[in-house]
């Protein structure tokens, strides 16, 4: 089993590099960069499709033979607004140049073709609570199933309170047997704050063959790539953190852990 926790191998430029072929999968692909402003970023799809993500700061992008002007406004993630994104289809160039200080997330997960590259928010994105309780958290939908001009991606951001649980009651969606269950393969990008603050991801499977439980620091990441996958912010560290989810069908259904089952909803 590869290591499903990746610390940052640097803290400029690119500082993250995540392919299905080193996180022994088929789907989920991820990559991260950190820029300053004036340095610049570049990519190609090959025959994925990527969803850039502005985490942090601004850039100027040019992608699939277009302008795309300035995108990004929020300097400090934990302002919860809705993120500057950009889709491009398998077959595509990208090139960021940074107005600003900036982070920019690469999801990417197998293209089909028939898809136009476009922009993503502000507009449309929308923090919209989930759960009750400590189990309340915050969610921003970038491209979840509802969304229907890409092919594989699934991706969102989730802001968990300080002392809160999030991705939780425990669930697993690994086995392809729609509509019961869908197989997606996940990454989790986590950010703290503060800064030094910490978290846990627990990733495990019922008959125990896969228990881990991660202590997760500031621009961690870490793989899911099967069984449940709860995280919990302990109190005085707020958590956020951006999905990527990909499988052979673009449906998210999930199984509850046997122990949790009561705390679904009827």
């Amino acid at each position: 089993m590869p290591d499903l926790l990746r610390r940052p191998f640097g803290t400029h430029g690119e500082v993250h590099r995540i392919t299905p072929s080193d996180a022994g999968w088929r789907y989920v692909g991820f990559s991260l960069w950190h820029l300053r402003a004036g340095e610049s970023a570049a990519g190609a799809t090959g025959s994925d499709e990527v969803i850039l993500v502005m985490v942090e700061g601004k850039a100027a992008f040019h992608a699939a033979g277009r302008d795309w002007g300035v995108l990004g406004d929020r300097l400090d993630v934990f302002e919860k607004t809705p993120p500057h994104c950009l889709y491009l289809p398998d077959g595509s160039d990208w090139r960021a140049e940074a107005e600003s200080d900036c982070v920019i997330a690469v999801c990417s997960a197998p293209g089909k073709g028939g898809h136009q590259a476009r922009r993503i928010g502000p507009e449309g994105i929308t923090l919209t609570q989930r759960g009750e309780g400590t189990n309340t958290r915050f969610i921003n939908n970038i491209a979840m199933e509802a969304e229907d001009w890409c092919d594989s991606l699934l991706v969102t951001e989730v802001f968990t309170p300080a002392g809160h649980w999030s991705s939780y009651p425990s669930h697993r969606h690994d086995e392809d047997d729609f509509p019961r269950i869908t197989y997606l393969e996940e990454t989790y990008y986590h950010r703290l704050n503060p800064k030094d603050g910490w978290a846990v991801q627990r990733v495990y499977t019922d008959d125990g063959s896969l228990d881990e439980v991660m202590a997760v620091k500031d621009g961690d990441v870490t793989l899911v790539p099967r069984g449940h996958h709860p995280c919990g912010a302990p109190y005085g560290f707020e958590l956020y953190y951006l999905n990527v989810m990909a499988g052979p069908r673009r449906n998210w259904r999930f199984v509850p852990a046997p122990e949790v089952q009561y705390l679904m909803p009827k």
